[in-house]
């Protein structure tokens, strides 16, 4: 039996190439939908990064999400992760095409840091919770990004709701079973842009797929 890796081999293609060739196989076999073409290649690349078709009847913008992710970007807004693997996967690189200003600095993520543990500890609530406390001041125009902790992202929306902080736009993609369906619907009530996946999905890949794609929105605009 001869290894299928010989075929590459034979007719190569580089990652750019298999990426492209991907995106043209999701627009050829994507079901008919609804998505502006500005949104569409958000989702187009939140397939791409899962292979699955069914996140189209689940993946829900605010009017607005496209425009304001934009202004964002090009600014060098803060960008806050709910998870320490967010922060490593986003794409410095990606970033500053779109904004030099951009460091590894700009992207925070506090859920590992040692007071936010002690506050976690002594209430015998999560992490998540305090670390949206601390970077609260970064949030104030700033893109938050979530694909792990949904009572991070209940802990922001009540920050809006009581203390009127307006992030630029949130990203609210927690997985899971507790918390993760209502923290996303009250999201879709509170008057900020967003951009989501109803139900239970999500995960820390999808979250970094929209940032990137972002990105190349950004940069076109």
């Amino acid at each position: 039996m001869k290894p299928l890796i010989h075929e590459l081999l034979a007719d190569p293609l580089s990652g750019e190439q298999i990426e492209w060739r991907s995106m043209a196989i999701i627009d050829r076999e994507a079901p008919p939908h609804n998505f502006t073409p500005e949104q569409w290649p958000v989702v187009r690349r939140m397939v791409h990064t899962t292979a699955d078709f069914s996140l189209l009847d689940l993946v829900r913008f605010s009017p607005d999400a496209i425009d304001a992710a934009c202004h964002a970007l090009k600014a060098g807004a803060s960008i806050y992760a709910d998870s320490n693997m967010i922060r490593a996967g986003l794409s410095k690189a990606r970033l500053q095409r779109v904004c030099p200003d951009y460091k590894a600095e700009s992207i925070l993520c506090h859920v590992a840091d040692t007071d936010v543990a002690g506050q976690a500890r002594q209430s015998s609530l999560p992490r998540s919770l305090f670390a949206v406390r601390k970077a609260a001041a970064n949030l104030q125009g700033g893109i938050a990004v979530f694909g792990n902790a949904p009572v991070a992202l209940l802990e922001l929306n009540r920050l809006i709701m009581e203390t009127g902080l307006r992030p630029a736009l949130i990203i609210g993609m927690p997985v899971g079973f507790v918390h993760v369906v209502e923290s996303k619907q009250e999201l879709m009530d509170m008057g900020v842009p967003y951009i989501t996946i109803e139900g239970r999905r999500g995960g820390s890949p999808l979250a970094v797929s929209v940032v990137h794609a972002l990105c190349e929105l950004a940069l076109r605009s």
